[in-house]
């Protein structure tokens, strides 16, 4: 079988490609790039106005199944995936059971394989994510896992924690890390400043974010092993990795929409909507955060797509869980931006998306070279929209972007040349 995608703008970070081209892909694959195809038979995709690009590959999502369906399960994130553009995602362990033995991971495999999406399960560190006792890695990996992390309940123990990178560096496996000192942060709501002051409430400090983005840095020179920072939401965090990198430390880094976009002033507006691990910070952190994707430093943009039930985002701020939607909104957020708002090329951002974090997971994916799997999203740039929770695929309506205006709408989501996802 033939799809033929005609006169889109593709572009291709991996190789540099940005220009009109024909799409030629049969069989699932990539097979030919080029001006005025002409395939007989073929079935014709009129890309005209459209920019073709490679499938978004989103390195932290929550499925929330096996365990928490009632937030999501499997099925309809993996629609809320194909809806937003991503073609391939990984799935965190925080599940009931956790994540953390061959069997889960093929489970979640298992249930994912009908929708297109390819979901990639992280393997957890621990067993039971409990910090005590690592899991069997080399099982892991044998059952497919890109990483290892504990995510939402970061590893206190250090000689358990350097135990783990050894290992994780022996296997290649890169260790996604979420920096919190729990101690510090406990289970509170907020950025610690003017906005927990005014509230009332104890606030979760920046500085337990440095801390332990500093100690993963100086573990991963030490071991090293490759540690990857997962949702970075400080300029200091950002000035720390920048930092590694130039010493030639293989630590890497990524951000959500919500850490370039929204302030802790968010929280005052829309309470549990804005809450987030870590939490929402002040403008001067949004502005290096910013600069950190522009210099590079930030090698991925990831939703941290985390559901919850209406019920549970109806609790009182301090009571009610973290985390927001975002694998419907991520791209136009981003488009928003960071293109539309002059921070960033075009190119710049799909490669934040899909080539870069595809390379640091060593995925064969994220690009349009011939002969790879032909995982491609197609969007208006210019489209303009206005986010409406109500029509997510997701079951988690737990946005704070809802009834923003955003730039940048996906049109058609093809995985392995199959069509996911086709707007109406």
């Amino acid at each position: 079988m033939h799809l033929l995608i005609k006169g889109g703008r593709v572009i291709d970070p991996a190789y540099g490609v940005d220009e009109c081209l024909d799409i030629c892909i049969e069989n699932g694959i990539i097979k030919q790039l080029g001006r005025d195809l002409d395939i007989p038979g073929a079935q014709i995709l009129d890309a005209s106005g459209l920019t073709a690009a490679p499938g978004l590959v989103d390195m932290h999502v929550h499925l929330r199944e096996p365990g928490f369906e009632a937030k999501e399960t499997v099925s309809t994130g993996c629609a809320a995936a194909a809806k937003g553009g991503v073609t391939t995602l990984v799935a965190m362990p925080n599940t009931r059971p956790a994540a953390d033995g061959p069997d889960i991971i093929r489970l979640v495999r298992e249930k994912a394989a009908p929708t297109g999406v390819n979901v990639l399960p992280a393997g957890a560190v621990t067993a039971g994510q409990k910090g005590q006792a690592l899991t069997d890695f080399t099982a892991l990996k044998a059952a497919g896992v890109p990483a290892l992390t504990d995510d939402g309940v970061p590893i206190q123990n250090l000689a358990l924690l350097r135990q783990a990178l050894l290992q994780a560096r022996a296997l290649g496996l890169p260790l996604l890390d979420h920096c919190e000192d729990r101690d510090m942060v406990q289970n509170y709501a907020v950025n610690e400043g003017t906005v927990s002051e005014q509230l009332g409430l104890p606030g979760r400090p920046a500085i337990a974010e440095e801390l332990q983005i500093m100690r993963d840095v100086m573990l991963a020179e030490e071991t090293g092993a490759h540690v990857h920072i997962c949702h970075i939401s400080t300029g200091k965090g950002v000035d720390i990795v920048r930092q590694a990198k130039a010493r030639g430390v293989h630590v890497t880094c990524e951000t959500c929409p919500q850490y370039f976009t929204l302030t802790q002033d968010e929280v005052l507006s829309q309470g549990t909507m804005a809450r987030v691990n870590p939490p929402l910070r002040t403008q001067v952190d949004v502005e290096a955060i910013r600069t950190g994707l522009i210099d590079g430093t930030i090698d991925a943009i990831v939703t941290d797509h985390a559901p919850h039930t209406a019920e549970e985002k109806a609790k009182p701020l301090p009571d009610a869980p973290s985390g927001m939607v975002g694998l419907e909104t991520s791209l136009a957020l981003a488009l928003t931006g960071l293109y539309h708002s002059g921070l960033l090329p075009l190119g710049r951002v799909i490669s934040l998306m899909s080539a870069s974090p595809a390379a640091l997971l060593r995925l064969d994916k994220g690009t349009l070279g011939t002969g790879r799997d032909a995982d491609i999203v197609l969007f208006d740039p210019d489209a303009e929209w206005v986010v409406d929770k109500n029509q997510f695929v997701s079951k988690g309506r737990n946005t704070p972007f809802h009834g923003r205006t955003v730039r940048g709408k996906v049109k058609y989501t093809i995985s392995q040349g199959n069509i996911i996802y086709q707007e109406g």
